[in-house]
């Protein structure tokens, strides 16, 4: 901010490899696109393979590192813990960071089950610490945008929420049984990887979800053990097979608290599929549907339209008037998935500023962790299942 000395916020990281990147990429740009009162210092990052996060530390600019995550949260020059770490790791994080007295923003989703969740969530408020969950699609322009639709009343009342997240990262027999894979290291499958997901805009766009009946499935029951090495590509690191613990796709149908009634896909086994996160609301007055492989355009239809001229309008969220598009290019010019992140990272050091836990926050991951186990206990009874808030 021009004139006006910033806040330091020294970031603790733990972890480094996808969404560790990605964190990294969003910290650095994000005072190159917004101005803020606080702004973040990439002080530490922490990782149990000395060499690779050293390495890590000096190509994502990184100022030192650690091989000990609790040596990290120690350390009096750290104001924020950043926890990109499998799930399973989630809670003891969490809850040492709060303890600490760090602000914490954490990848999805929040934990391994509801009690941990709860503790997690009962820590930061207890150490009265900021603290946020990276569900990064709520930021796209396009998705801020249908928000505001549905908000100002442009729906009418919502009749339907439709989503869908599909890939096939593992649609290969041979890939091989990495963390994702085991149910001890990440709670669940496409479940908790991308229908958390899509849950979460659920929640968002709609109001919270009331109860759920589903199914889930494993299609491959043995992988070959490995481990992953970047992204979603992973490496076969012996001749032993290991067995798959997590689902491989899960269906759902949902009612909402507000009447509304949904349906949620998601599965890793969809073919040429490689991150169709979609959703599509129908409302009394129109509809809206979006893709994030499209990401920068909503399409949107209204009944008013005159007769003839009926149909969906693609609207590319990229004017002034779109939520955090205009910290960028000339309208068409478009943005793309980093971008995501790096307006969650604006809101969250905007919350660090103010003292208030920007959302999605620890309180929405507890609801959305409530709504996963709701769908795996429906899935083993075969019987709706009651949210319980």
């Amino acid at each position: 901010m021009v004139g006006v000395k910033q806040k330091e916020v020294r970031i603790g990281m733990i972890g480094y490899q996808f969404m560790g990147k990605m964190h990294s990429h969003a910290y650095r740009d994000l005072p190159f696109f917004f101005d803020t009162e606080a702004r973040p210092v990439l002080q530490a990052v922490a990782g149990r393979n000395e060499a690779a996060v050293k390495q890590a530390a000096e190509k994502m600019g990184w100022a030192s590192y650690e091989t000990d995550w609790r040596r990290l949260i120690e350390r009096d020059d750290i104001d924020v813990i950043d926890i990109v770490t499998p799930n399973h790791t989630h809670a003891d994080m969490a809850i040492a960071a709060a303890e600490a007295g760090k602000h914490i923003i954490i990848e999805k989703p929040l934990a391994l089950t509801v009690e941990q969740a709860e503790r997690m969530a009962e820590a930061v408020k207890r150490n009265n610490v900021v603290h946020m969950i990276c569900h990064n699609y709520r930021f796209a322009p396009a998705v801020q945008y249908a928000k505001k639709l549905i908000q100002d009343g442009v729906l009418g009342r919502l009749y339907h929420f439709r989503g869908n997240y599909l890939q096939d990262f593992i649609i290969d027999p041979a890939f091989p049984l990495v963390w994702r894979l085991k149910k001890e290291v990440s709670g669940s499958g496409a479940l908790g990887d991308i229908a958390a997901h899509s849950i979460d805009l659920a929640r968002f766009l709609v109001g919270d979800i009331h109860e759920v009946v589903g199914t889930m499935e494993t299609f491959i029951k043995k992988r070959p053990i490995g481990e992953m090495v970047g992204g979603l590509s992973a490496k076969v690191d012996s001749d032993q097979m290991g067995e798959v613990t997590v689902d491989d796709a899960v269906a759902f149908l949902a009612r909402f608290e507000n009447g509304t009634v949904a349906t949620f896909e998601a599965t890793r086994f969809a073919a040429g599929n490689r991150n169709k996160n979609t959703f599509e609301i129908n409302g009394e007055k129109g509809s809206i549907r979006w893709d994030m492989e499209n990401m920068n355009n909503l399409e949107v239809y209204l009944t008013e339209d005159a007769p003839g001229l009926q149909g969906f309008r693609l609207i590319n969220c990229t004017e002034d008037i779109h939520p955090y598009a205009g910290a960028y290019w000339p309208p068409g010019h478009i943005i793309g998935y980093e971008h995501t992140f790096i307006h969650l990272i604006y809101e969250f050091m905007k919350g660090v500023t103010s003292g208030e836990s920007p959302r999605p926050n620890f309180e929405d991951g507890v609801k959305n962790q409530k709504i996963l186990a709701a769908v795996e206990t429906s899935a083993q009874t075969k019987q709706w299942v009651t949210i319980d808030y």
